[in-house]
């Protein structure tokens, strides 16, 4: 019988992991195969049946038991990226003429699916500012069905009143849904503060190799199976390789994000008192407004921060130029240390006023710290700027 593991450190390894193992398999055995025999007397339900697109292979399974464990869940299901967990979740909970408030400043996909999708779908929504309970219950309606807010937000790095997220959802009968994949489980569990569905885009920390497209939904078992139906339909599956790659990645998420943790916060220092800064967004910084609510709800402050520099746009050009350390591309999370303009990546399909409401500046950059020597990194930082 599986046993639960205290520590975080001790789920990534052990958690979920088959019992027996497979073969006597160290390492959980790729099953590349699209479908299983099937033995029966001809009347075997839907269910009983293995297959790749309805996510019930060896491998989707044992992957599913880790990343529920990981959050303190009953169940996990994973996807074919992050923005397949992310609208297929949505689409399980809302369906035609329903209404859905959503945080101000989410990650560029969401942002689009919701402002430019949800119509098709005969979807309503209302998108309300993260940090101000007071004013949310204004844009309630009777259709209503769902809060979407994100752990820590892309790329602004605010951090909503996610304890009164959920009990608002509570209070009223909604859904509430997190995108919790800036934090990460080792940083914060949402269901352990009443979210109902946790989401990751596992291509980013999970996962923590840049290597993979991955997502994971997490919450009860009764909500993440209406997920999977939905999934089964839609086609957002998991490839058994790439399950693999994310399995292997989890083993080591507990050190990789401690140690992020501990770099990007001194990254961030150096970058708040350097002259050619102009301001840096990082929750971690006792100066920052957020810092308050991150030190409640959070055992860290993750490895994201945003800045912009004096000069604007063209300064950041210049610094990005010059920088050897990080590498210029989108993306987060993974060992190696990234940057980019999201104003030209991540949220580019935002409109102009759309950016500039939430704080998103043409020459903003947004930093992902990796697993390299943090004096190394702030050197190479130190060089791009004087330069």
């Amino acid at each position: 019988m599986a046993r639960d593991y205290q520590h975080i450190e001790t789920k990534v390894i052990h958690a979920g992991e088959p019992h027996p193992r497979m073969n006597g398999a160290v390492t959980m055995p790729i099953f590349q195969t699209a479908m299983f025999e099937t033995r029966s007397d001809g009347d075997a339900a839907y269910h009983d049946l293995r297959y790749i697109r309805l996510n019930n292979t060896p491998n989707h399974v044992v992957l599913g038991a880790k990343i529920a464990a990981l959050e303190n869940a009953e169940a996990a299901l994973v996807t074919g990226s992050g923005m397949a967990a992310i609208s297929t979740a949505l689409l399980t909970i809302l369906k035609t003429g329903d209404h859905l408030l959503i945080q101000d400043c989410t990650y560029g996909g969401t942002h689009s699916f919701v402002t430019h999708e949800f119509a098709r779908y005969g979807i309503a929504y209302d998108i309300i500012d993260g940090t101000d309970p007071a004013s949310w219950k204004a844009k309630l309606r009777p259709t209503t069905r769902a809060i979407y807010v994100e752990a820590i937000a892309n790329p602004v790095m605010s951090v909503s009143d996610l304890a009164g997220t959920a009990d608002f959802a509570k209070e009223h009968g909604l859904i509430s849904m997190i995108d919790n994949t800036f934090a990460s489980p080792v940083n914060f569990r949402p269901i352990e503060w009443g979210f109902d569905l946790s989401l990751h885009s596992c291509t980013k920390y999970m996962n923590g190799h840049n290597d993979i497209v991955a997502g994971a939904v997490i919450g009860s078992a009764a909500l993440v199976e209406q997920v999977r139906q939905n999934l089964n339909h839609l086609g957002g599956s998991l490839d058994p390789h790439a399950c693999y790659l994310l399995h292997r990645g989890i083993k080591t998420l507990a050190l990789r994000v401690r140690y992020q943790n501990v770099s990007a916060l001194a990254v961030a220092r150096f970058l708040d008192e350097h002259p050619a800064v102009a301001n840096v967004n990082y929750p971690g910084l006792i100066g920052n407004p957020h810092h308050g609510r991150a030190a409640e709800f959070f055992d860290g402050f993750g490895g994201m921060l945003s800045f912009d520099l004096e000069g604007g746009a063209r300064a950041a050009d210049r610094m990005l130029d010059r920088v050897e350390l990080p590498v210029i591309a989108p993306s987060l999370g993974g060992v190696d240390s990234l940057m980019t303009i999201p104003a030209r990546t991540s949220h580019r399909l935002m409109t102009p006023d759309e950016r500039a409401r939430t704080g998103i500046s043409d020459g903003m950059v947004r930093m992902s710290v990796g697993i390299e020597a943090t004096d190394d990194l702030i050197d190479d930082l130190q060089r791009a700027l004087e330069a």
